[in-house]
Formats: structure tokens, sequence, C-alpha cells
């Protein structure tokens, strides 16, 4: 079985078995405290905001509707069916479009583009879940829809979040309710260095146009009713500076 066929049947199992019920997957907060702050740090830097918006990775849509109110043309694109069925469920006026992607496949992400033209991009938390081998194919695919006017947004857990993940897992009750089914999946987040994303960013051809630091949060709690929140980098790439 392929790297990619075993993350798939991963996310398939995860979406599959996910309660329906809004904010009960650990990273699904609302937009408010996610979308909406990651935009109003992309936006300045978005130089063709006509173009058409991909949320790669979109899972249950969330964001993606989020995001649909504020792009002309939005599409979320995920590996797992049974994430983007509930997606469009979630979504009856169609407010967004959704199709199915391998991230990690160029002649998918090829057709893509030949059918969007030059896109903006929004990824928020794939990358660090992805294995070693997938992150350049995956980083790729975000160049080839970027063409040569679209600008991207990644959102990344940043090292730091491991070892807080970690401890969570670790914990004398076990790992949290909602961090629990993501173990449980063999989805292992938290896994890429703070240095390997802006390396593969420009391996790709990308100009890093703009980053920093912020939290991201989270829709579990710890024991004391605090909500996690896990430290994360964003970035603002293009072809251009």
């Amino acid at each position: 079985m392929s790297v990619t066929e075993r993350y798939r049947e991963a996310w398939e199992g995860f979406w599959r078995e996910a309660p329906d019920e809004p904010g009960a997957v650990f990273w699904d907060a609302g937009p408010e405290r996610t979308a909406a702050v990651h935009l109003a740090l992309f936006e300045p830097y978005v130089t063709s905001p006509g173009l058409p918006l991909v949320d790669l990775g979109c899972g249950n849509g969330t964001q993606t509707r989020f995001l649909a109110d504020r792009f002309p043309r939005v599409i979320g694109a995920d590996l797992a069916d049974a994430a983007l069925d509930r997606a469009r469920r979630a979504d009856p006026d169609g407010r967004a479009t959704y199709r199915l992607l391998d991230a990690t496949d160029k002649a998918e992400a090829e057709t893509l583009h030949a059918d969007l033209g030059d896109a903006n991009v929004y990824v928020r938390g794939v990358l660090h879940q992805c294995d070693p081998d997938d992150r350049p194919r995956l980083v790729d695919t975000v160049a080839t829809l970027l063409g040569e006017r679209g600008r991207a947004c990644l959102v990344e857990l940043a090292e730091a979040a491991k070892p807080v993940l970690m401890g969570l897992a670790g914990g004398p009750s076990g790992p949290p309710a909602k961090l629990a089914p993501i173990l449980r999946h063999g989805i292992a987040p938290g896994e890429v260095s703070d240095a390997e994303i802006p390396h593969r960013l420009r391996a790709c051809g990308l100009t890093l146009v703009a980053h920093g630091e912020l939290p991201l949060t989270t829709t579990e709690y710890t024991a004391e009713g605090t909500r996690i929140e896990l430290p994360s980098r964003w970035y603002v790439v293009g072809r251009t500076g």
C-alpha cells in the first residue's frame, strides 16, 4: 500500500466516525477563531483577489463556507470522500464547490489548475500531518495551483506544538476525547520542523512574502477548562515578492 493510500484510508476512517455536530473535531474551531484570523493576515498580500480560492485539505468545509463569502469562487479540495460528503451536506446552497483531490499527485494538481486557471490557496494544518515523502509533492501542488498570479496562505503547527500534543496524549487519564480519534487512526500531527517549511516552499520556486507566529485554536479544553491552543506559524507565498 502506498503512502497516499494509507493516508487516504486513515482520513476516510476518521471522517466516517467523527460526530457531525459543530466543534466535535479537535481542530474544527469556528471561522472567527481560525480562517478569519488567517484571512486578516493574508489579504494584504493578495495581489489578485478576483482569482478562485482553493481551500486545500478542506475537511468538512467549516472554513470553506466562511471563505466562500469573501472570494468570488471557492473550491474545497480534500483527499477523503467522507470529508467532502460532510462539506456538501453542510453547504446546501452551494456557496462553495467541492472536489476530490490527491494533493500529492502532480497530474491531479495540473488538471485542477487547467480547470481553474491561477488560484489563491489556503492551507491550514495539512503539511504537518503528511508523511515526509509526501511533503514536497504537496508543496509542489500549491505552487502549481498558484500559477504566476496566485498567493497562498499556509498555517502549520510549529515544532513547539509536538511536546504539547505529546503531553496531552500521555496524560494520566489518556488523550483528550477529541484528540484520541486522531491518534487512533494513525494521523500524527506536529511532525514538521520549523526550518523545513520555508525550505520546501523555496525549493518549489515560491517566494516567502510574509510570515509570523500565532496560536492555533482547537475545540478541546484542558481538565481545568482552558481552551487548548497550539503554537503555529503562518506563511504567505507567491511566485514573486
